[in-house]
């Protein structure tokens, strides 16, 4: 295979995505025949199979490292998970990549996609994590055990569990998800007792040019402050971003989604000029100064790291401490 990447290495990006096909069915034709194994080579190999386990996908089972040393994670709402765990992640899709929270765990990591598959070669995984809606899930297969997730299928302490199980960490997933439960709610009475068991919160985001609010369960802090905090929804958000988890809307109308306190979820390069507007500016929670403002990329998942930031964050806002 050495070798192989070498030839590939030489030539054009246009001859790579021309012989792709070719090497992919290479793969798979020697993965499938191989050649004749000695009585020692057998023993090797079972011995190398005893290292796998067989992780139960949403898709069936898929047998795969029972530890792991090289992991392509292609979805972004797992890798901080995998992060989390210690996996150790050599290629990582964009999101995960420009998140400043993540940094320091795949500094060294090469960006990718589902489509740079010769870049996903060249890493020579030996675990792929992909999004169950995403491309070439067949071709990953064949360069390592791929795994798939469907975002939302899952809560969102599941998935991490789920993570765990994946990574043969269950246990230590399932720690941190009691130990974090009782924190969350702890702090939420805390918060309760402070502002109030009926003041209401409303998660926004921009995003480009649009604006958005957010239902429980879209990150964002919200599984923390409407699931283990059991703080109140503005009703006009809860009306309409529940379903769906998110919910568009124009800037004008926003103060008929604002609650009494604002965590407002930044991106720097969206469009904030509405923020001078009277209609902003008069809504209670800015004439409050109960607006709490965050770096979206930062801010966006929920995983134990993202989870972690954004409890603190909550809690400082909130609380003050």
């Amino acid at each position: 295979m050495k070798c192989v990447n070498t030839l590939f290495g030489e030539e054009s990006k246009r001859v790579k995505k021309i012989f792709m096909p070719v090497l992919l069915i290479l793969m798979m034709v020697f993965s499938a025949c191989g050649s004749p194994k000695t009585e020692g080579e057998n023993t090797s190999m079972q011995e190398a199979k005893s290292e796998t386990i067989i992780y139960e996908s949403e898709n069936g089972p898929v047998e795969v490292p029972a530890e792991p040393q090289r992991i392509v994670v292609l979805n972004s709402f797992i890798s901080g998970g995998v992060m989390a765990l210690g996996g150790n992640i050599v290629g990582v899709d964009k999101w995960s990549k420009s998140n400043p929270r993540y940094e320091k765990y795949i500094k060294d990591a090469v960006e990718v996609s589902d489509e740079s598959l010769e870049k996903i070669i060249e890493l020579e995984p030996d675990l792929i994590i992909a999004p169950s809606s995403g491309k070439n899930i067949d071709k990953l297969k064949v360069i390592a055990p791929t795994v798939t997730f469907t975002y939302g299928k899952v809560d969102y302490l599941t998935k991490f569990l789920e993570t765990g199980k994946l990574l043969n960490k269950e246990q230590e997933a399932q720690t941190w998800i009691d130990d974090f439960k009782s924190r969350a709610q702890k702090a939420g009475e805390e918060i309760k007792a402070k502002i109030g068991a009926d003041a209401t919160i409303t998660v926004i985001e921009s995003f480009e040019k649009q604006l958005y609010v957010f239902g429980d369960n879209w990150g964002r802090g919200t599984e923390i402050i409407y699931q283990e905090m059991n703080l109140k929804m503005a009703e006009k958000a809860k009306e309409k971003a529940i379903k769906d988890g998110f919910y568009a809307i124009s800037p004008e109308v926003l103060p008929e989604f604002a609650g009494d306190y604002i965590i407002f979820s930044k991106s720097p390069e969206a469009d904030y000029s509405f923020q001078e507007t009277d209609t902003y500016k008069n809504i209670p929670a800015v004439k409050n100064n109960r607006v709490f403002e965050v770096n979206a990329k930062e801010f966006y998942f929920n995983d134990p790291i993202t989870l972690e930031y954004q409890l603190e964050f909550i809690k400082k806002s909130l609380l003050g401490t």
